[in-house]
């Protein structure tokens, strides 16, 4: 299990060698996985038993956020685990972060409640000023400020960024806020959030996706009166929300970066987003195969285990190899992305077969079962529920076979 600080280990060198047998980098500087981060996957596993399915199921229910879950997992360090050493943060690699991820939902809980700090920072790490990343990082990183919340998605624009309609004018030392974001997700739980809004009037640039800026907003510091939160409710316990400015003043030095380059600071982190919500669904579907095997063995029906018949068999069979496939590519993705290099396609096609995969599982666990997959008190219907998001969010199925058509198959943008 991660701790919060190296003298845990004694000298610094036993610490670094800790850490980077955690990461499973050797000496030539290259991304081993047939370590796999075992000590991080099992340290996970161990927390989450503290956490077990009536935990999760009373959360679902009372449509309530799983703070003392996501509190343990920050004093552990696992919510810190891509945060720089300098800041208080492991420094892991992204290929940590997704075992982090995928191991929480394997044990049947849901990391949606905190994985958005996971990729949202790294906006913040990459493109804020020194000032920021010294006053943000740290609290982010010991769990004293949370970074969960991202305004982005807007009603009448959805997936078309570019077309958002929230603005931010610069006034003096200050921007004036106005618009609303829908799918903000866990705002009323978050100290902090990054929005994305339009600086420069779109009839103003010569592409839409010019003219768009980043603010870090203190939600603390901003009256009710001009930020308005509602929650949304949903098949699922998401804490999802939408959100409301009006006349909303932030200080100038909340913008992230440059002026009007907000959207290719956005897409730096997508890349991250889709490996990390990958790994969640390769966890849910482990735990849905788990389910189906362990039940499928367990109940007998005209004298014989259920598992027997091949058409209990041959479906969970396929969806395992369906997950394995998902899984490779993946770890590919995670790989290429820790060695520095641009994995969009690899990145989005994990998200996609990922998410399909999970799904599938997901059928598959519930027929097995039959009646009682629908009964509360066996989880299936409440992770039927949470991994069929992702196949909608935070990148639709869609979007995905247009980036591929577009920018892997140079075939012509269909939209």
């Amino acid at each position: 299990m991660l701790q919060k600080n190296s003298r845990a280990f004694g000298r610094r060198e036993k610490y670094d060698e800790f850490i980077l047998r955690l990461v499973g980098i050797t000496k030539r500087n290259y991304v081993n996985y047939e370590n796999d981060h075992q000590d991080i996957r099992d340290g996970v596993r161990k927390l989450c038993l503290e956490f077990g399915s009536e935990y999760w199921r009373n959360c679902d229910r009372d449509r309530a956020y799983p703070t003392d879950f996501v509190t343990e997992l920050t004093r552990s360090g696992y919510l810190g685990a891509l945060i720089p050493q300098k800041y208080g943060g492991f420094e892991l690699q992204i290929s940590a972060a997704a075992a982090i991820l995928e191991e929480i939902h394997r044990s049947g809980g849901n990391a949606a409640a905190c994985h958005a700090q996971m990729y949202t920072m790294g906006t913040v790490l990459r493109h804020g000023s020194d000032e920021q990343k010294s006053r943000y990082l740290p609290g982010i990183a010991d769990g004293s400020l949370r970074l969960q919340a991202f305004g982005v998605t807007e009603p009448a624009s959805g997936t078309d960024t570019t077309s958002l309609r929230t603005t931010a004018t610069r006034k003096d030392d200050k921007y004036i806020v106005n618009g609303q974001k829908i799918w903000t997700s866990r705002a009323e739980h978050s100290d902090l959030m990054l929005l994305l809004c339009r600086t420069t009037p779109v009839d103003q640039v010569k592409k839409r996706s010019q003219g768009l800026s980043v603010l870090l907003i203190d939600m603390r510091e901003i009256p009710q009166s001009q930020l308005t939160i509602r929650p949304v409710r949903t098949m699922m316990n998401h804490s999802t929300t939408e959100v409301f400015f009006e006349n909303m003043v932030v200080p100038v030095n909340s913008l992230i970066g440059e002026e009007g380059n907000g959207f290719k600071y956005i897409l730096s982190g997508m890349n991250a987003e889709r490996i990390l919500i990958a790994a969640e669904c390769i966890g849910d579907a482990k735990w849905f195969i788990e389910k189906a095997v362990k039940y499928a063995n367990e109940r007998v029906v005209f004298g014989r285990p259920i598992g027997q018949n091949q058409g209990i068999q041959f479906p969970i069979a396929k969806t395992y190899a369906d997950v394995r496939a998902a899984e490779l590519m993946l770890k590919e993705a995670a790989r290429r992305y820790d060695i520095g290099e641009n994995p969009g396609e690899e990145a989005n096609l994990a998200k996609m077969l990922a998410a399909d995969a999970s799904c599938a599982a997901a059928e598959v666990c519930l027929q097995t079962h039959g009646g009682f997959g629908f009964a509360e008190e066996f989880d299936v219907e409440r992770k039927f529920r949470e991994a069929k998001l992702y196949q909608v969010a935070p990148i639709s199925t869609n979007l995905i076979l247009s980036y591929l058509a577009e920018h892997v198959l140079d075939m012509p943008r269909s939209y």
